[in-house]
């Protein structure tokens, strides 16, 4: 491993942790953040074997399994199916489309970005 391959790594996770708030149409303020690969796996994990590999499933599942808050109120991880699909329906067509919307419109950052802009 390089020297400074640490920092850059703690700089890209610091970027990745990073949280976003959009507001839906009704005014439902969602906190969101990306999720880690510790997250992904666990997020299969609530799944299970079937449900991670349903891909229509598993991109609603990963949206609402980023949230964080919801109107500023904390938002617990889901760790089973019941637990996310709840949080689906809670977010509603609105927010897991606000949240898509902002995925799309915020790249993840390349690690030398990450270091970049990690002292600012």
């Amino acid at each position: 491993m390089p020297a400074d391959g640490g920092s850059r790594q703690a700089a890209a996770s610091s970027a990745q942790d990073a949280e976003q708030t959009v507001e839906t149409a009704h005014g439902m303020k969602i906190s969101f953040r990306r999720l880690s690969v510790l997250d992904k796996l666990r997020l299969f994990k609530a799944a299970g074997p079937t449900l991670s590999q349903n891909e229509p499933w598993l991109g609603l599942a990963v949206l609402a399994y980023s949230v964080t808050s919801i109107d500023g109120i904390p938002v617990p991880t889901p760790c089973n199916e019941a637990q996310i699909e709840s949080l689906v329906g809670r977010l509603g067509e609105a927010g897991i489309a606000e949240v898509a919307r902002a995925f799309r419109n915020s790249p993840v950052p390349s690690v030398q970005e990450a270091v970049a802009n990690a002292g600012n």
